[in-house]
């Protein structure tokens, strides 16, 4: 029960013409605490509760757990979220032994594209595509949670 992951903006699109899986992704937050985030997604035709801790130091590892619920468990537990739902479009592309999930993201955090990619540990080494970019791991900005509360779109 413990996510280790490293975030990345992208460089270019060159990942759409490399993935081997595309979903809609819609989720939004019934908690955005900074010690714990509680998360709901529709995934294609999924449903999903998440909770997450906070973040380690180096932004690399935390506490998540997750459980599939009903499509339509999650579509009304989606309506009593905080508002700044999450749109988005996943692409999976694998590269060596990893598989780099990258958001797309739309409505209010349209214009921001990030990858990502879990680890079985925070040295773990891993082969770094041509499109991949600035890592922002451990910016909590770039947090899902965040970008429902302060969106992509009011950065500029």
């Amino acid at each position: 029960m413990k996510e280790i992951e490293r975030k990345f903006l992208t460089t270019s699109e060159a990942f759409k013409k490399e993935a081997h899986k595309r979903t809609r992704i819609a989720q939004g937050f019934l908690n955005t605490h900074p010690e714990r985030t509680v998360r709901i997604r529709l995934k294609g035709d999924n449903g999903y509760i998440t909770i997450k801790g906070k973040s380690n130091k180096s932004g690399l590892s935390r506490f998540e757990w997750e459980k599939q619920i009903s499509l339509n468990e999650a579509k009304e537990l989606l309506l009593l979220c905080e508002k700044g739902i999450i749109e988005k479009t996943r692409y999976e592309v694998s590269v060596g032994d990893h598989i780099f999930e990258i958001d797309e993201f739309m409505g209010e955090n349209e214009g921001l594209v990030m990858a990502e990619v879990e680890l079985n540990s925070e040295d773990e080494v891993f082969t770094k595509p041509e499109w991949l970019g600035k890592e922002v791991t451990g910016d909590i900005r770039y947090y899902n949670s965040q970008l429902s509360l302060n969106p992509f779109k009011n950065w500029k």
